[in-house]
């Protein structure tokens, strides 16, 4: 599977840097984000693609009131979107920025007009929100566009994860991917539950991946270990932006230092590889093997006296010990000489 020119299979962890509305209101920023981006040797930049009026209601009504323990308490939800969304006149030109420096973009659609709009930049892959994996219209309209689909699982039940699957793959879409998500804003890392990324590539044969709210980078290089294809992480190019989602975003020095730590992640993790290398033969020379402990005369017994499994290497293999116990040396053998099989009978 590939998203644009990345291949999930073979090129490694594809890293997301998220703009969301890490943008300050102004489209210079919101460049200079890309740039960072890129800079930094993250894979994509993404977007979020919405209006106040494509998610919510304008209500004073208490149930468009944010409440229960967020960054966001009290205030409308209306007005918090209105603050942080991305104008939908900067896209052009952020899409066209992204791709003259070469980085990856996309977005996240959050209705179907938003699709719409967003397949004139024929993107290389769609994001559907963890909030939005509920909407199961939004998802059928946009797999069908056939492009690779991202899908955030943090608020979903195991049967509707099942059910975005299902009908993606009833569109023919079978490029998807799941990210393991905790919808809290920071996450809590008692809440991140890693070992739940292998577990979507396994129970719904997808390729799997994290989206991280936590704070900090330990998360993304333990998701890595885990076999995350995806990593993707809230990105500002200074904190003091400020914003909707600056408490819980990486600098560019953090988002960097994620990215090496990533990378340095997947050197360790490698291959599955038992083959003698060049280096591990060098390296054998350090190993034990059977040497002669003191001088032995020709028709002398062997016995654990005069023969030692001791380093370096270059002897016997330790595993002929209790083979040459007991014979009788061919010749007179000095001391600290390795043993090679022929010296006895």
């Amino acid at each position: 599977m590939k998203i644009g020119n990345f291949d999930l299979k073979s090129d490694g962890v594809f890293i997301i840097a998220e703009l969301s509305a890490n943008h300050g209101g102004k489209i210079e920023i919101a460049k200079e984000t890309i740039k960072a981006a890129k800079e930094i040797g993250a894979n994509a930049i993404k977007l979020q693609t919405y209006t106040a009026d494509t998610l919510t209601l304008d209500s004073d009504k208490d149930d468009f009131v944010i409440k229960g323990g967020t960054l966001w308490d009290d205030r409308k939800l209306y007005d918090l979107y209105k603050e942080a969304y991305l104008p939908w006149e900067w896209h052009e030109e952020l899409f066209r920025y992204a791709r003259e420096i070469g980085i990856d973009i996309f977005s996240s659609p959050f209705d179907k007009t938003a699709v719409d709009f967003l397949e004139q930049f024929e993107p290389s892959a769609y994001k559907i929100a963890s909030f939005e994996i509920t909407d199961y219209e939004l998802i059928r309209y946009t797999a069908a566009k056939d492009r690779p689909i991202i899908i955030s699982t943090g608020i979903a039940t195991i049967d509707e994860i099942q059910d975005a699957v299902d009908i993606c793959r009833a569109e023919g879409n079978n490029d998807i991917v799941l990210l393991k998500c905790t919808s809290a804003y920071p996450a809590a890392l008692e809440d991140a539950n890693l070992l739940t990324i292998p577990n979507l590539a396994e129970t719904f044969g997808v390729v799997s991946g994290f989206s991280d709210h936590t704070l900090g980078t330990t998360a993304p290089i333990v998701a890595t270990t885990l076999g995350a294809k995806v990593i993707e992480k809230h990105f500002i190019l200074d904190k003091s932006i400020g914003g909707a989602d600056a408490d819980f975003s990486l600098d560019k020095q953090e988002f960097s230092e994620m990215i090496k730590a990533v990378r340095d992640a997947e050197k360790l993790l490698g291959k599955v590889d038992y083959s003698m290398t060049e280096k591990k033969k060098k390296s054998r020379q350090f190993s034990r093997s059977l040497y002669v402990a003191e001088d032995i005369k020709e028709g002398e017994v062997i016995t654990e006296k005069n023969v030692r499994s001791v380093r370096p290497g270059y002897g016997l293999h330790p595993k002929y010990w209790n083979t040459i116990i007991g014979k009788k040396a061919t010749k007179n053998i000095e001391k600290g000489s390795a043993i090679q099989m022929d010296m006895f009978t």
